[in-house]
């Protein structure tokens, strides 16, 4: 069973890409998986997370992750809300995280984190979808962990955003795949 947490703010698609990626892994690779929002009537800026289960057997828990094995945050202005995204982390946890400037990577370092993904998602969502939203774009940065295949991403966000966002959304997330560097 793997545990993945995503972090960030309301209207960036944290919610979205939760759903995005248990559609990858659950239609284009052959295992189960379960997404559980928080969420209430936050307003846009709001801190959001997304709790994951994938699993290669049904997965028979519907609960929030307590002890993540992956970590994804899609924006760095969580922490000016006081979220701990390193909340039931353990030594082997890893953590995408949407951010170049290494001011802010050894900001996220200090929660534990001893594996670091990083990219300017939102640049890369600027580019590609002509929109701050970027919830494609750091799916295929999860996807350069080896999590999941950027193929099953692609195809999933092209099955979710349909034709004209999902292609868009799907360089986004391949561009974030090829440029991602590990801190």
């Amino acid at each position: 069973m793997i545990n993945i947490k995503f972090y960030g703010t309301g209207g960036q698609g944290v919610v979205t890409a939760g759903k995005v990626l248990s559609q990858a892994v659950s239609l284009y690779e052959d295992k189960y998986a379960i997404t559980v929002p928080a969420y209430g009537h936050e307003r846009r800026g709001a801190p959001v997370n997304t709790s994951i289960i994938i699993d290669d057997e049904p997965v028979l828990v519907n609960s929030f992750v307590y002890k993540p094995d992956y970590v994804m945050v899609l924006d760095p202005g969580v922490l000016i809300h006081k979220v701990n995204v390193g909340a039931g982390i353990t030594e082997d946890s890893i953590l995408v995280l949407n951010a170049e400037s290494d001011e802010v990577i050894d900001k996220f370092r200090e929660f534990g984190f001893k594996t670091i993904y990083a990219v300017d998602g939102t640049g890369l969502a600027l580019e590609h979808i002509g929109l701050p939203i970027p919830n494609g774009s750091m799916l295929g940065a999860l996807a350069a962990t080896g999590l999941v295949d950027i193929e099953s991403i692609e195809k999933a966000i092209n099955y979710f955003f349909g034709k004209k966002a999902g292609e868009k959304n799907g360089k986004a997330a391949r561009a974030a795949y090829e440029n991602v560097k590990k801190a």
